[in-house]
């Protein structure tokens, strides 16, 4: 079968090839899964750069997250059979043409999901529901959110508001804010590029309070977000696309006695109740079933392209998640 594999860590575009590699048998409790749409997530990039928490053996395969078929199913796997369409996310190697997951972490999908939802339809907009709930925001409450037109912010303003949560959308750009828009977000942008896009924000929120807030960016834009949050409220840090250390201000820490926590979505998901995760994933699932949780594809490429698909100038460009077909 062919995979798409690396044998040292870098830049994504320079260590990735494609080659023909046995194709794998489950084990007890595994199934084998022929790949229809994979993913390309931030952190399958940074993995292959050696950059994130968890770093796989070398020679690995690239992937985590796919929408697939049973191929062939191990010893005592039972409540599932070959041919079935299911997701899988956080596993290893689904850029490939079969996979192999344990049968724990299949979600079968209704017909009424498209393949490209849902091979993508875990990481993601799991990460913020989680965020949701990490933060403890409840219905009425306000959440504020940099990098609002990416994956998870996106995702963050279509599902906070099916629990009658209120978003602000930070975007750069009114390019970047055109994108919520094409998906129906269209309250609460505020465009950052903005000389006084902090006293639109106060404008919005008016006699309210932000109680949480997340930051995909780091640097001075993630102590702005802390600068706005009301007393008691938490800010989740998320990423760093700045490369930049987190800028704070004390002051704002001390007297609103707010609080900063790391937050990481595929650590959390691994100690995660078994009905916890259930609960959230039939929100997904019924969230995309009915329309209310739409996730844009910036692109299918060929697994041969996969050279091209990770490459800085694709990616840098996408207006949704870029995905490779075996």
């Amino acid at each position: 079968m062919r995979t798409a594999n690396y044998n040292k860590f870098g830049k994504p575009s320079e260590v990735l090839s494609v080659s023909d590699t046995p194709t794998p048998e489950p084990k007890d409790n595994e199934v084998r899964i022929k790949t229809i749409l994979s993913s390309i997530h931030n952190h399958d990039l940074v993995t292959i750069k050696g950059e994130y928490g968890n770093k796989p053996d070398l020679p690995a395969t690239g992937g985590s997250e796919a929408v697939g078929t049973i191929d062939a199913l191990g010893s005592d796997v039972k409540g599932f059979e070959k041919g079935q369409r299911v997701v899988v996310s956080g596993v290893q190697g689904t850029w490939a043409e079969y996979f192999i997951a344990p049968a724990q972490s299949l979600i079968p999908i209704p017909d009424a999901i498209d393949d490209e939802i849902a091979a993508q339809l875990i990481a993601m907009p799991m990460s913020a529901l989680l965020l949701i709930e990490f933060l403890n925001i409840k219905p009425g409450q306000w959440i504020i959110q940099n990098a609002a037109n990416g994956a998870v912010g996106e995702s963050m303003a279509m599902l906070a508001a099916e629990r009658n949560i209120n978003t602000i959308n930070l975007v750069r750009s009114k390019e970047s804010e055109q994108e919520l828009i094409d998906l129906g977000i269209t309250g609460n942008n505020v465009i950052t590029d903005n000389d006084d896009w902090k006293d639109q924000v106060k404008k919005i929120v008016g006699d309210s309070k932000i109680s949480g807030a997340v930051d995909a960016v780091g640097g001075r834009s993630g102590g702005d977000l802390v600068s706005l949050l009301g007393k008691h409220g938490v800010m989740a840090a998320l990423g760093s696309m700045s490369g930049k250390p987190l800028t704070l201000n004390p002051s704002d820490l001390i007297f609103n006695l707010s609080q900063v926590k790391g937050f990481w979505a595929g650590d959390m998901m691994q100690d995660m109740s078994k009905d916890k995760m259930q609960r959230l994933t039939q929100e997904l699932i019924e969230s995309a079933a009915n329309g209310k949780l739409n996730l844009p594809t910036g692109g299918v490429y060929d697994l041969d392209d996969i050279q091209k698909a990770v490459s800085d100038d694709v990616q840098s460009d996408k207006k949704g998640k870029i995905l490779i077909k075996p």
